[in-house]
């Protein structure tokens, strides 16, 4: 009988399989840009050994752990305010700032929230700008 363990063999290679999915999940974090590369990243691999009273067999139980680096958080901006109805309401700001025009992904014109302005609402507010541009009201 050896006295020697080989991982790769123990329990049928149960043991480097598990360790090589925990390696695999640390390597997926790492390559993540959504999380912080300056943060180490641990597998622990846990072997309990349970021996039975003639304490030549024993019952051995294998973990495997990971700790992985959390996600970035995500920041956005939320506009509250109150429909005609006295409401309370709640909308993402798309533009950055309040009151804010902007133009959209299509190149039209929408409001502080990303919504679409209808045309004549639209040509109304460019042309309202231009003006203003100009020195005009």
């Amino acid at each position: 009988m050896s006295n020697e363990i080989n991982l790769d063999n123990l329990a049928g290679g149960a043991v480097s399989e598990r360790l090589n999915i925990e390696l695999k999940k640390a390597a997926d974090n790492i390559m993540d840009p959504n999380t912080d590369w300056k943060k180490a990243r641990k597998v622990t691999m846990t072997i309990t050994l349970k021996p039975d009273e003639e304490r030549d067999i024993a019952l051995v139980s294998i973990d495997t752990k990971t700790v992985l680096a959390p996600a970035h958080g995500v920041a956005t901006k939320l506009v509250f305010g109150k429909d005609n109805a006295g409401q309370a309401v709640v909308e993402e700001l798309v533009s950055g700032t309040k009151n804010q025009m902007m133009m959209d992904n299509d190149g039209d014109l929408a409001d502080d929230r990303g919504k679409k302005l209808a045309t004549e609402e639209a040509g109304n507010n460019v042309s309202y700008l231009q003006r203003k541009a100009q020195g005009g009201k």
